[in-house]
């Protein structure tokens, strides 16, 4: 899918701050699903945590992930994802050991242009969902660095800048505008 466009990368390095921007720039914008399943774990005393599970954490992460691209169908022109699919198998494979699963990503793609925050020392912070130090975000970064182009996909890194100008960036880097459409593959 064209238009739906992962913004991946390093745990506190400002990928949720860009799409409440991008949301606040008229943008369709789709929450990270695992701050999501970490929010429901912990309202109802699940195990199902990255720091508790990590498997049962990433294979709940792929199920909604999923079901994010099936809804996000029903939204028009450029959909931002604060991570997705991939970013899920790959804390699988990560807690497995087993490969990352490229058949599942294969079959539901994202657009080829994956954004990803690159660690950023100087903003990370720790919270009830992001339990890990930056040490544990930069290794996972790591493996989404590798992961992505592995996949196809081509990563371009999101400079260390303001909100508003990553937000440009990003919107120039795609060609995109709040009325338009991606253009054709």
């Amino acid at each position: 899918m064209d238009r739906f466009v992962v913004i991946s990368g390093c745990s506190g390095g400002g990928k949720s701050t860009l799409l409440a921007e991008l949301a606040r720039r008229g943008f369709a914008t789709v929450e990270e699903p695992g701050r999501r399943i970490v929010g429901e774990q912990l309202r109802t005393g699940g195990r199902d945590l990255p720091w508790v599970d990590l498997a049962g954490f990433a294979r709940r992460a792929i199920v909604l992930a999923q079901q994010d691209r099936v809804a996000a169908q029903n939204q028009s022109g450029w959909v931002f994802f604060d991570r997705g699919l991939v970013d899920a198998a790959a804390a699988l494979a990560f807690a497995t050991g087993e490969p990352l699963d490229a058949a599942l990503c294969a079959a539901r793609r994202y657009n080829r242009q994956v954004f990803l925050t690159p660690p950023w020392p100087e903003i990370y912070a720790g919270d009830d969902a992001r339990r890990h130090d930056l040490a544990a975000a930069m290794a996972e970064y790591e493996r989404l660095l590798a992961a992505y182009p592995a996949l196809g996909y081509e990563v371009t890194l999101l400079p260390k800048r303001t909100v508003a100008a990553r937000a440009e960036f990003l919107l120039a880097t795609l060609g995109a505008t709040a009325d338009s459409d991606p253009p054709p593959p």
